[in-house]
């Protein structure tokens, strides 16, 4: 397609389809946590509480966040906790499994286990046979159990306990369990996935599960259906967003760009990418719009090229020196501050990108603070990946 007969998209229309599609505007809010991961793709589940405040910032009954949720993930198991793009886990519609696991999950699970085996036969482990049989046991044991800690497995099979050394003679060398690896190879490769947690929703620590059957399909037909779904969601996008959010070589990228018929459109940043017949101008929400989103949003982290929604000034603010996006304020389809969560339960922020942020953002931005606290209540939510914007909040 030649230069001049693409359209260009500026920010202001890009940050009006994040709006619309994403449900952050008023008007768009969702019914439930199933809608919400539809419209996003994926949502973010290293850190479990994202999840959660993910949902109930775009949920227009938030107090219905916690026990939707949880049903959802743990009751009618519509959505599931997996591994995905980049090695990271995330929540998915459970109807999305067989396609994250056939474009994504099978190149990591191979290059996982033939790590596993190597580490193990380094340091004078059992084999890859031995190996073979113990996760055969464990997938029994889970299998009855039907949800279950690494270390209530351990009781049904003993060799989970072995322990090997890891990366001897150097300055990370330590002590692996068959457990803590094993069950994370089996993640990967689908066969397993994070089940209730032991404690409450903020909590880390996770059973496991059986992962819900799914076809096997062909990869590059799985990847070119994640794309087109997650450039529905979040195009236009560029081709460095799509490498990056996936995680895929670029030869990769461009062959599922193909696949869907992607059309090209421009970009500030250059050439950008969105679904067949997505092209057409999109008019931004009827009434203005604030949100507070998490640490590890799935907005927030959605491209690598970011200066359109968040000010370069504000990056090191709010992202980890690993990139890590910490509680985020938005404005109208940008982010203008961070929020953090005292231990008396309080929700503070502050406004740090002034430009446009009137009084109403102000009182929007107010409310949002309360409709967060409302649910919230007194549970104390601490990022995972802490931010100096949000240890200075909360301090």
């Amino acid at each position: 397609m030649g230069e001049s007969k693409r359209r260009h998209i500026d920010a202001a229309e890009r940050r009006a389809r994040l709006a619309l599609r994403h449900r952050l505007a008023g008007g768009v809010r969702a019914g439930s946590p199933e809608e919400v991961a539809g419209s996003l793709v994926a949502l973010h589940g290293t850190d479990p509480a994202t999840v959660y405040l993910a949902v109930a910032a775009r949920l227009a009954e938030p107090a219905k966040a916690l026990p939707e949720t949880e049903r959802a993930l743990y009751e009618d198991r519509t959505l599931v906790r997996m591994h995905g793009m980049r090695h990271t886990v995330f929540v998915f519609p459970t109807e999305l499994t067989a396609v994250v696991h056939a474009s994504t999950g099978l190149t990591v699970a191979a290059r996982e286990r033939a790590k596993l085996v190597k580490d193990m036969a380094v340091a004078g482990a059992p084999d890859a046979a031995w190996l073979t049989e113990v996760e055969a046991s464990t997938l029994a044991a889970l299998a009855r159990r039907g949800q279950a800690t690494a270390s209530e497995l351990a009781v049904d099979e003993p060799r989970l306990r072995e322990q090997f050394a890891y990366a001897a003679g150097k300055s990370y060398e330590g002590v692996h369990t068959v457990s803590s690896r094993l069950l994370r190879v089996l993640g990967v490769e689908g066969k397993v996935v994070r089940g209730r947690p032991l404690g409450s929703w903020t909590s880390t620590q996770f059973r496991w599960a059986v992962a819900p059957p799914h076809p096997e399909l062909d990869p590059a037909a799985a990847q070119a259906e994640l794309l087109e779904r997650w450039l529905g969601a979040c195009g236009p996008a560029t081709e460095a967003d799509l490498k990056w959010w996936t995680g895929w070589r670029v030869t990769e990228v461009r062959r599922a760009l193909a696949a869907i018929g992607a059309r090209e459109v421009s970009l500030d940043e250059g050439t950008g990418y969105v679904t067949a017949g997505d092209a057409a101008p999109v008019r931004p929400p009827e009434e203005p719009w604030a949100a507070l989103l998490p640490g590890l949003d799935p907005t927030a982290m959605g491209w690598q090229q970011r200066d359109w929604y968040l000010a370069p000034a504000l990056r090191p603010l709010l992202f980890d020196r690993s990139g890590n996006v910490g509680p985020t304020v938005w404005w109208n389809g940008r982010v203008v501050g961070g929020w953090a969560q005292r231990p008396d339960g309080e929700i503070v922020w502050r406004i740090t990108e002034r430009d446009g942020v009137g009084a109403e953002a102000v009182a929007a931005v107010a409310a949002e603070a309360e409709r967060l606290r409302g649910w919230a209540g007194t549970t104390r939510i601490t990022p995972r990946f802490r931010t100096p914007l949000e240890k200075e909040l909360s301090a």
